[in-house]
């Protein structure tokens, strides 16, 4: 066994590209139609301002957006350290600012992962999403105020469903303005039931799992993180949710807002869960959401989610056509830049609905041949219209996972061979690889003549192996990081570039030290429903040591008027609505209001009970006991090499 530490830190340094990875770059350069500047041109069209740097600070100083740090894009070739591709991208990634779609229609670009559109009505202005935070939207206004002149917002839409488009909603609307009620918030259906709950169950892995997908921890550089394909990176501002007071529920559906109409098309489980597209005829604009955006976008992020349905999202690309084709003079999404001209719109929504549609039947079609998902991404190629189409390219999904993910849909995880029913674990399954190839040293002398000759991906296999079985083995682990680092620099995939980028750094320093989760903010546990908030406490309760227990909770909410009883037995936590117990262990009356303040650790539960707050029936000590058996999640847990700490 290797498992000294380096005399010095120039092995745990990021290494320069390999000949491989130089000669694959070399290939795309060729490969792919790089004289096409068209989209360079259209990225800066209509340019009319923006903010130095696109540098964006808190109340408090923190910067929560900046472009400055990635000033290295300003270099028009790309390093051997970045896919040219995915170099491409990154530099079109770099506009930022207030650009005119046409007149009575703008954006701003880059002052987030994502845009913010505003449409010019009769008498003040209409916000289609929000940004991530409530400080970048605050400086978009400020930035359209300043070019466009001073007007009243009069309505705010909702795209769909993630918080990059409507966590800056209160940057938008201020408290004096919502009091007032009446500029309406418009949302598709379901808005509100996917919008808190997409990601709360689940939460703690998806917001470890973004680390790699988004690579906000890697220094932003020709050897580190560069872009996220969608956008630069996540913005980190305050974020808020405001409850829609108007949703579109079907495909049709219109309205006339400030003198503007609307014509809605419902796109749900397409990118989103809750998602729609607009067209407004005034001034001939198409709005698709992120549903046609300059990439090939993802059916499963590494984050994690549902599954996404690459059949609908490329029926509702169709039905797009067939509603507004011929008719849009300009395109533009909550991504990127915009398209003009009916025929290059017609063109792209073409290519676009053809590349899911391509991606689901050719995967089931070889599924049905038998192949399996890792067979399928190896074997499967886009025709040749679609691979050289920039905005077909994998610079946040890929195709390679993508079909993996359509595998998943419609057959799960299991491939079908028994030998993967039921395999050991990663770190008792390392020990085994190790042993059966000779021991660590054979092991890595086989690892370091195939990372010569390029073979990054087994390479990265068996090294991995070796890390799980001996993770302290640093000849092992610093092989598996220059392994990975070179996986990342040959990525043209920005998420994947940045999962191996990262995975290199945790392997050669270990995890960062961050500061633990704060505590959810009210205002989304306001949004939350009830329900919600015993499916979250269900999640957290540790099953084994509620073996032999039984607790009977009634609850009444006196300002909802929710009655509920919560019931642990069977190391279970379930409960009922409507109802209450006849003979419970313990109830409890209470504000929903303060249940939420509470949660947000804005009071604690004996505080109130103590100030008269709460009605406490029976024994209250059963609740005590009952939250004595939930789990806190780390912030932190191991990706690339064994937990350390044993979880039961």
């Amino acid at each position: 066994m290797s498992d000294a530490a380096p005399q010095d830190d120039s092995a745990r340094a990021q290494k320069p590209a390999s000949a491989p990875v130089i000669a694959r770059h070399e290939a795309v350069l060729n490969e792919l139609p790089f004289s096409d500047t068209r989209d360079f041109d259209e990225a800066r069209r209509g340019f009319l301002g923006t903010i130095d740097q696109a540098t964006i600070s808190s109340a408090q100083g923190r910067t929560v957006w900046s472009l400055a740090p990635y000033e290295f894009l300003a270099e028009e070739k790309a390093p051997a350290t970045v896919d040219p591709s995915l170099w491409r991208q990154s530099r079109l990634n770099m506009n930022h600012g207030l650009f005119e779609v046409v007149p009575g229609v703008y954006q701003v670009r880059g002052l987030d992962i994502a845009n913010m559109t505003l449409i010019e009505g009769d008498s003040g202005v209409i916000v289609v999403d929000t940004l991530t935070s409530i400080e970048g939207a605050r400086a978009a206004m400020q930035l359209y105020v300043q070019h466009r002149g001073a007007r009243p917002v009069v309505a705010v839409i909702f795209t769909h469903t993630h918080t990059d488009h409507w966590g800056g909603a209160r940057g938008v609307l201020d408290d004096d303005t919502l009091a007032r009620g009446n500029v309406p918030i418009i949302a598709p259906d379901l808005f509100m039931e996917h919008a808190v709950s997409e990601n709360i169950i689940a939460g703690p892995a998806m917001l470890r799992r973004a680390q790699y997908q988004f690579g906000p921890l890697l220094a932003k550089g020709p050897r580190g993180q560069v872009d996220c394909g969608l956008g630069k990176s996540m913005a980190v501002g305050s974020v808020s949710l405001l409850r829609p007071t108007d949703l579109i529920k079907a495909t049709g559906d219109t309205r006339t807002i400030d003198g503007v109409d609307f014509e809605f098309q419902m796109a749900p489980n397409s990118e989103a869960p809750a998602e729609m597209h607009f067209y407004i005829p005034r001034y001939k604009v198409l709005n698709l959401a992120e549903n046609c955006t300059h990439n090939f976008h993802n059916l499963l992020p590494f984050r994690g989610a549902d599954v996404r349905d690459a059949l609908a999202w490329s029926k509702y690309l169709g039905e797009a056509l067939l509603l507004w084709g011929g008719k849009a003079e300009a395109m533009c999404g909550q991504h990127h830049w915009p398209v003009w001209g009916t025929e290059r719109i017609d063109a792209m929504i073409r290519q676009q609905r053809d590349l899911y549609k391509f991606a689901h039947d050719q995967t089931l079609r070889l599924m049905n041949h038998g192949l399996t998902a890792s067979e399928i991404a190896e074997t499967i190629r886009l025709p040749k219209s679609l691979d050289g189409a920039w905005h077909a390219r994998g610079y946040y999904g890929h195709i390679r996972h993508n079909v993996k993910a359509i595998y998943q849909k419609y057959l799960g995880w299991y491939d079908a061979n028994p030998a993967n029913l039921d395999p050991l674990p990663p770190t008792e399954a390392g020990r085994k690889y190790v042993e059966y190839m000779g021991g660590a040293e054979a092991l890595l002398s086989r690892a370091r003549a195939d990372f010569e000759r390029g073979e990054f991906r087994f390479v990265a296999q068996a090294l991995s192996h070796l890390v799980f079985a001996e993770p302290d083995n640093q000849d092992g682990r610093l092989l598996l990081a220059d392994t990975f680092e070179q996986l990342g620099y040959q990525s043209e995939s920005a998420t994947w570039r940045n999962a191996y980028l990262f995975g290199a750094q945790e392997l050669r320093h270990g995890m960062p030290s961050l500061p633990g989760r704060p505590a959810m903010p009210r205002e989304t546990l306001a949004a939350l429903k009830t329900s919600q908030l015993w499916d979250v406490l269900g999640v957290r309760l540790n099953g084994p040591k509620a073996e032999g227990k039984r607790i009977v909770l009634n609850w009444s909410f006196t300002d909802t008027d929710e009655r509920y009883v919560l019931t642990l037995e069977n190391c279970a936590l379930t409960y009922v609505e409507g109802a209450q117990a006849d003979k419970p262990d313990a109830g409890f009356a209470l504000p929903r209001s303060l249940f939420d303040e509470v949660i947000a650790k804005q009071t604690s539960f004996p505080e109130a009970v103590m100030a008269g707050k709460i009605k406490v029936s029976g024994n209250a000590m059963k609740l005590a006991e009952l939250m004595a058996l939930m789990d806190e999640f780390p912030r932190m847990f191991e990706i690339v090499e064994p937990k350390r700490t044993q979880v039961s």
